[in-house]
């Protein structure tokens, strides 16, 4: 029990760290945080508006991105923020009450509560401007968080180890994963693509993520393809893969 405690406030401690050096102690911080999604979000719109006259799914260029983005961000963000974790943290792992995993779960919670404060300030804003009330079906949406910051945590746990063990493998990783975007059903719907291609594009648990987390905004959106039982089983088979390569390389995690 005295062992729990005292790494939970080791991860508080970091928590408060971690916002500090990331956010500063001015709001430009916080107002970037909110900007670059809202930015991405209304570019995609502008340039689809252009093309179609309607988007995949209901009247709202804005809604319809923001749901594809927001819930992409949940694993994007979080992945890219958490793969760094340890080495951002090294020098504070030279206290022995500063255990290499409490870098990774500080930086977990700070993400994950900067997306869901982002997300909720960019839907209230959209549905501040559209004609309809906007449906909300919680369940959806926060069981499409989880799952992607699962994906993003066992994936983080394993590169935390094999980036700084072997760099031409992090080059690597950033190639194969910079079309991810793309592929994720972010600015699509998987649901509309020929069989071959759909087949292929649900290979990707991430398109997985993306239907769950629009059908929390779109009462309407069956969602035809997705697979709670694919996602779930890629989900925890990564975060287990993740904290056996994480937990046997203690040495490496420390510097040694």
């Amino acid at each position: 029990m005295y062992y729990l405690v005292t790494h939970l406030r080791v991860v508080a401690a970091l928590v408060i760290r971690e916002m500090s050096t990331r956010f500063g102690s001015k709001p430009g911080g916080y107002i970037w945080a909110l900007l670059d999604p809202a930015a991405h979000i209304a570019f995609l719109s502008v340039i689809f508006m252009a093309i179609a006259h309607t988007p995949a799914l209901g009247t709202s260029f804005l809604l319809f991105f923001a749901t594809g983005y927001i819930g992409f961000q949940f694993y994007q963000a979080m992945a890219g923020y958490l793969n760094g974790a340890v080495n951002a943290n090294r020098a504070m792992l030279s206290y022995p009450n500063v255990a290499p995993i409490d870098t990774v779960f500080a930086r977990y919670i700070l993400q994950f509560g900067t997306t869901t404060l982002v997300g909720f300030c960019v839907f209230t804003t959209i549905g501040l401007s559209l004609k309809a009330p906007l449906t909300v079906q919680w369940p959806y949406i926060m069981e499409a968080a989880l799952a992607a910051s699962l994906l993003a945590l066992g994936n983080a746990l394993t590169n935390n180890v094999l980036f700084p063990k072997f760099p031409l493998y992090e080059k690597f990783f950033a190639i194969v994963t910079r079309p991810l975007f793309l592929i994720s059903g972010v600015f699509y719907l998987p649901d509309s693509m020929p069989p071959p291609i759909k087949e292929i594009v649900l290979i990707n648990p991430l398109v997985h993520v993306v239907m769950l987390f629009r059908k929390g905004f779109y009462p309407e959106y069956r969602a035809i393809g997705y697979d709670a039982g694919y996602l779930y089983s890629i989900a925890f088979s990564t975060l287990f893969v993740g904290f056996v390569i994480f937990t046997s390389f203690r040495g490496v995690l420390r510097g040694r």
